[in-house]
This record gives structure tokens, sequence and C-alpha cells, in this order.
């Protein structure tokens, strides 16, 4: 680092020379490759056959944000090595398009199907098929969270192609079905809420996004005004549990007995969330949507 900032050169740096004579050679090699990384080496000469030195940089790539969303380490590492393979638009459908996170390809593929096919068959065809997939395949860990949210990001754009044909032919007499979402009173975590909002939204569901640390009344007046029947909690700290659990029950006392309550996040188990009175604990974003489908009837 001292040599960088001082003489602004790039660096090279031979790597296994520190742990000549130790036992367990590769384990020190490693940990200073890594260490010798985030202080800035440009080059290191190291055995590329050597698996924990190449786990080590993919690592460190990730974690430097040199691996735009974790797509090399993924392939690399995981059963689903196509998944950023490049491709041509004109070679894959809208389905797969989703499924591989290519945000502007979906978009246009869904804006050219419009010449072929409506906006609710495409939706029903192509989008909700390739979330489920994905969701599916995170279910079974062969499916990983960068791409769960690429994929739901794909698919939202893929859904704003289709937003204009849909309004000019919208149902006005057909309303969505409404639900809230809310990162409870006193925590501030809320990407495991978003990426829940992302996916309802692309399976055809109003949310209500009161955000982060919300306080009881906003849920409660929400639920009134908007006449809301499900209701999605989130928690990332065991401290902000106990305040999901007021948010519960303030719920169940202000006569809002038919609101269902399905609650998510880190601390949580389903043992817990039955025991502070949510009626469904979903350990990811698709338990969600399946939950949602349960409890509107679809």
């Amino acid at each position: 680092t001292m040599i960088k900032e001082n003489l602004g050169v790039k660096t090279i740096l031979g790597v296994s020379n520190v742990s000549f004579g130790l036992p367990q050679r590769e384990l020190i090699n490693h940990t200073f490759f890594t260490s010798a990384l985030r202080a800035g080496l440009d080059f290191g000469i190291i055995n590329p056959s050597a698996d924990t030195m190449m786990r080590a940089y993919d690592a460190h790539m990730v974690l430097a944000g040199l691996d735009d969303n974790a797509a090399d380490y993924i392939s690399k590492y995981s059963l689903q090595a196509d998944t950023v393979k490049k491709v041509e638009v004109s070679d894959i459908s809208l389905k797969e398009a989703i499924k591989k996170g290519l945000k502007e390809d979906s978009f246009n593929i869904a804006k050219n199907l419009l010449n072929e096919k409506m906006p609710l068959d495409i939706i029903n065809d192509e989008l909700i098929p390739a979330l489920d997939d994905v969701g599916a395949g995170f279910e079974k860990g062969t499916v990983f969270l960068p791409q769960l949210m690429m994929s739901a990001d794909s698919a939202a754009r893929a859904f704003d192609a289709l937003k204009e044909k849909m309004i000019a032919l919208e149902d006005n007499t057909k309303e969505k079905q409404k639900i809230i979402l809310a990162t409870v009173k006193g925590d501030v975590h809320d990407i495991g809420k978003n990426i829940v909002k992302v996916l309802l939204e692309n399976y055809g569901y109003y949310v209500y996004d009161l955000g982060k640390d919300v306080d009881y009344d906003v849920i409660l007046d929400t639920i009134k005004k908007e006449k809301v029947t499900l209701v999605g909690l989130s928690a990332l700290m065991t401290t902000t549990v106990d305040n999901m659990q007021k948010t519960i029950d303030l719920i169940r006392e202000t006569n809002n007995q038919d609101v269902k309550i399905m609650v998510g996040g880190a601390v949580l188990t389903r043992d817990y969330a039955q025991k502070i009175g949510a009626d469904k604990y979903c350990k990811d974003a698709m338990e969600s949507v399946r939950y949602a489908k349960e409890v509107f009837g679809e």
C-alpha cells in the first residue's frame, strides 16, 4: 500500500516465499495472498493449480466488488454454470432471459413478443414460469441470492415493456389483491423485504411498501384505509422481534381478525413465528408468493 500511494506504481509479488520452511505452506500462502490483494496487489505469482489459492482469489474478486453480481464466482462454484453465459438475444426465450438475469434483453424480448401475444399471456407463459423455476432452484440451493435478485429485476424490466399495453387493455373493474410489507419498528434492514416486494409485484399483486423502522400506527392505519387482508412483516435483529410480536398483537386487537400475517427474517423460525401469533413463517421470498396465492385463493 505504501509503495502504491507514494510511488504510484503497479506491484507484483511472488507469494510462496513467505512460507518457506513452514508446515502447511499452502495455508500461509493463500492467507498472505488474500492480505496482499486487499492491500492493493496488482499481480501475484502463484501456483494456479493450487485450489486454495484460486478459491481465495475468486472470493476476493467478489468481496472487492470486482466480480459484478458474483457472476464469475457463481459460474465456477455452482451447478448453474450456464446462468452467466453470454448469449444472443435472438437465441433465447423471454423465460430464459429472465432466468439468466439479462435485464435489457428481457425488456427487448418482451417488447417484441407484444407483436404476437397479449401481455397477460406473456406474463403467464414466460414471466411467472421463469420466476417459479428460479425460486425452486433457490430453495434447492442450485440458484443463489444474486441470481434470484437478477432474475427478479429482469422480470421487472420485462413487465415494464408490457405495462403500456396492459394499461390500455386494463379491466378497471378487476382490482389487484393488496399486500402490506414493512420492516418492524426499530429495525433498519430491508434487503429481504425488498426482494419479497419485487417478486410479489411480478406476480401481479399491489404492494404497499411501508419501508423500514415502521411505527405500529402506520401499519394499522394502512390496513384500515386500504382494506388490506395480508400483511408481511420483516425483522433481522433479535432485539426487534419483540416489536414484531407487538405489531401482530395490535393488529389482532383492532378488529383485524380477518387479516393474515406472514413474517420473515434471519432471526425467525417457524416455531417462533407461531409463538408470536403469525399465520405464516416465510423462510424466503418464494414462500411469501406461495402464501399470497393461498390467501387469495389463486
